[in-house]
C-alpha cells in the first residue's frame, strides 16, 4: 500500500506545528474563583468567632427604662439576661416571655440589643382604673379589663368598684342577663372613659345594673352615668357640665345629647 504523498504529510506538519489552544485565562479563572472561596470561608470563621467565640461582643450590662411602680432591679431579675454570654445568642422573644410571665404589671416591653455590650429592656407598666376589694387588700384592674396586681395599699385617684347588683328585686333581670363578670367589665369601661380630671375626683364606681351606673366623686358630688355604651360621648358632656355648674353636687349624663345638672 502506498505511503501519504508528500503533499499530505506537508499539510499535517502545518497542522501539528500550529499555535497551542489558549489555557490560561480559564486556569486563571479557577484559581480566582478558589481564592474567593477560600476567602469567603475565611471570613465566615472568623465572624463565627467574632459573635460567638471572642469576649468582644458579650453582654455585659442590662438597662431598664420606663418603670413606675417597678423598679429596674425587679425587672432584671424578671427577664434573666444572660449577663456573659454572647450577644448574637441572648433570645429577646424568651426574655420578652419571661417578663411578661413574671411581671403582669408590664403592659408592654421593648427587648433591644445595644451593640456591643448591652441589652435594653423598655418597659411601659400598666394603669390601673379600678380596684376591685379583696379582702384587707385591692385588685388593680386596667383599662382593658386585666387585674394585674394585687396590693396592700390603694394607689391615689384610683375609684373603687362597688357592684351591688342582686339576685332579687329590681336588679335581678340584669344580673341574670349579663352576670358578675359582665357588670365588672362594664364598671372598667366606665372608669375607661372618665376624663382625667374625673378620675382622680372619682372615689367609687358603684354598679346597681347593667345601665344603672354611678360615679361618687369627691366633696360628695355623683354622676349619673348610665351603661358604659357611648363613654366618649358621655365624658365630654360631662366635662362641658362640670365647666357650666361648677357648685353642682348632681350631674346627669346617661343621655349624653341631654346631660343635667343639680343642687349647689
Amino acid at each position: 500500500m502506498a505511503g501519504p504523498s508528500t503533499a499530505e504529510r506537508g499539510e499535517r506538519q502545518q497542522e501539528s506545528s500550529g499555535p497551542p489552544p489558549a489555557r490560561g485565562p480559564g486556569r486563571r479563572r479557577l484559581r480566582a474563583i478558589a481564592a474567593l472561596a477560600a476567602l469567603l470561608v475565611l471570613l465566615g470563621a472568623g465572624s463565627v468567632w467574632v459573635l460567638y467565640g471572642s469576649t468582644w461582643l458579650r453582654v455585659e450590662h442590662v438597662s431598664v427604662s420606663g418603670t413606675r411602680v417597678l423598679t429596674p432591679a425587679e425587672v432584671r431579675r424578671a427577664a434573666a439576661v444572660p449577663v456573659g454570654k454572647p450577644m448574637i445568642s441572648a433570645d429577646m422573644d424568651a426574655i420578652e416571655a419571661r417578663l411578661r410571665q413574671k411581671l403582669p404589671r408590664i403592659d408592654t416591653v421593648e427587648v433591644v440589643r445595644s451593640w456591643p455590650h448591652g441589652i435594653s429592656l423598655k418597659v411601659i407598666e400598666r394603669t390601673p382604673v379600678l380596684l376591685i376589694r379583696k379582702g384587707a387588700d385591692f385588685v388593680e384592674v386596667d383599662d382593658d379589663g386585666v387585674r394585674f396586681a394585687t396590693v396592700a395599699q390603694a394607689p391615689n385617684g384610683v375609684p373603687m368598684l362597688r357592684l351591688s347588683a342582686s339576685r332579687t328585686g329590681p336588679g335581678a333581670a340584669s344580673f341574670r342577663r349579663f352576670g358578675t363578670d359582665r357588670l365588672v367589665r362594664e364598671a372598667v369601661r366606665v372608669a375607661g372613659d372618665l376624663p382625667a380630671a374625673v378620675a382622680k375626683a372619682a372615689r367609687n364606681v358603684h354598679v346597681r345594673t347593667y345601665d344603672d351606673i354611678t360615679l361618687e366623686l369627691a366633696g360628695g358630688r355623683t354622676v349619673e352615668w348610665g351603661s358604659g355604651e357611648q363613654g366618649r360621648a358621655k365624658a365630654r358632656a360631662l366635662t362641658a357640665l362640670m365647666k357650666a355648674s361648677p357648685s353642682a353636687r348632681h350631674f346627669d349624663v346617661s343621655v349624653p345629647t341631654a346631660p343635667a345638672s343639680s343642687g349647689s
